[in-house]
């Protein structure tokens, strides 16, 4: 069996399993967010009753992210309704926001909630997450099942612990060679949806394996599962190994037993990629397979730069776009706007002296190359969200974006062009006002 199939095959208790049976499998973590929380909460009251109790009240995790600070009372009401859920259920992990004037005066507020899973412990390899947010693969870089539900199978899973799900079958891609200087992550992932389109992997597990994926740290591999939904794929999975333990060391106490595809495993394909061949790419609007090389755009002139989200915004983002500032010494030549992931990353901006920079911080670099001062941790425009959401394309512009989806009205004003890019590729395109390849400044 695939890794995949291992999964499930335990979390259904069944000896073995193919794809396209149909099984019950236990959950063993739950998440949902508030946008999608409410909805979810109103579906488990309806269909179990007002009084009913979560199955397991240290399985739920609740993480508001998404429309945080902003005036809109939608918005906010949404927060409240979590708060009172989980008062009322007694929810161990509910990472609550009161105070949204300072984000730092709230000890349990952790900002997005895909890199929040990761952080404080709650991805693990062999078991099932699920979360009513399609990102939730991004769990999968630890060697775990993680999907996205919608809300009625998350108000399901609140009330039984349980979720019916179709076993996919796994397109294996085989990542080989030294990672060149100037890519990322983004970078390989971009090129995989290039090459296999949107709808390449629907309904498909895709693994990815090979000594350019031993190489990668943990970050970079949740880079690379964030973003299997916009291939279509169910989920995306990376073998835990000694990098995935050595991150979780500290971070949770609840024991895990990883699992390996087998040598005789099925896989529909293999995609195979020589890495050290790869040059940087974007995702041109409006289609996140819509690839070109990025210098191959470099007459794009574009209006901004925004570096965050669940994809871009983690600290290994940070760390790389202000390599990028760093080694360039010059000013950006468009507003760039850094939106933290989590309030975790938020101070390693702040505190982290890199010593590659001479002693100095992420945010003292970003200072200098007149970026915009961090914003508070959120998922920020990346959704577009209310109208006074921090950096959102409240009117048409052309913007280079860490982000994952660029599709029309994603980050706003729907005639906005957003360019996907990694870090590196966001940070050069910030000082030239153009596309701008970052070998141009990293070679």
């Amino acid at each position: 069996m695939t890794m995949t199939e291992k999964i499930l095959a335990r979390a259904s208790e069944r000896a073995s399993l193919e794809p396209g049976e149909n099984v019950w499998v236990d959950v063993d973590v739950l998440m949902t967010h508030d946008v999608c929380g409410p909805g979810t909460i109103g579906i488990f009251k309806k269909e179990f009753g007002e009084d009913a109790k979560v199955w397991d009240r240290e399985k739920v995790v609740i993480i508001p992210d998404h429309y945080i600070f902003t005036s809109d009372e939608r918005a906010n009401r949404n927060v409240d309704i979590l708060r009172d859920f989980c008062m009322e259920q007694k929810i161990k992990y509910f990472y609550d926001i009161k105070d949204l004037s300072d984000f730092k005066a709230n000890p349990d507020y952790k900002g997005v909630c895909h890199v929040a899973l990761a952080q404080e412990g709650h991805c693990r390899p062999g078991e099932v997450l699920l979360g009513t947010d399609s990102h939730t693969c991004n769990a999968g870089a630890f060697g775990q099942f993680a999907t996205g539900i919608g809300n009625t199978d998350a108000g399901f899973v609140l009330g039984t612990g349980k979720a019916l799900l179709k076993v996919p079958p796994t397109i294996r891609f085989v990542l080989d060679g030294e990672m060149p200087p100037y890519l990322l992550a983004k970078d390989l992932i971009l090129q995989i949806i290039g090459e296999i389109s949107v709808s390449g992997a629907t309904y498909k597990s895709m693994e990815f394996v090979g000594s350019t994926i031993e190489s990668l740290n943990m970050e970079e591999r949740m880079t690379l599962c964030n973003m299997v939904i916009e291939a279509g794929g169910k989920n995306g999975v990376v073998p835990a190994d000694e990098t995935t333990f050595k991150y979780l060391e500290g971070k949770t106490s609840v024991g895990y037993e990883p699992v390996y595809s087998d040598a005789q495993a099925r896989f529909v394909s293999d995609y195979h990629f020589d890495v050290s061949k790869l040059e940087p790419v974007v995702a041109k609007p409006h289609s996140p397979d819509n690839r070109a090389l990025a210098r191959e755009c470099k007459d794009v002139k574009i209006d901004r730069v925004y570096i965050g989200s669940c994809t871009g915004g983690k600290i290994e983002d940070f760390l790389a776009a202000a390599k990028v500032f760093f080694a360039s010494g010059k000013k950006v030549k468009v507003p760039t706007f850094l939106v933290p992931a989590t309030q975790k990353v938020w101070m390693d901006v702040y505190g982290l002296s890199v010593p590659e920079f001479g002693g100095k911080t992420c945010s003292q670099i970003f200072e200098e190359a007149g970026c915009d001062t961090p914003a508070s941790p959120s998922c920020g425009a990346c959704l577009g969200g209310p109208r006074d959401t921090y950096a959102r394309m409240n009117e048409p512009m052309v913007c280079v974006s860490t982000t994952n989806r660029n599709f029309p009205g994603r980050m706003g004003h729907k005639e906005g062009q957003i360019y996907l890019a990694s870090p590196y590729t966001a940070a050069a395109s910030a000082l030239t006002g153009y596309v701008t390849d970052p070998r141009d400044f990293l070679m």
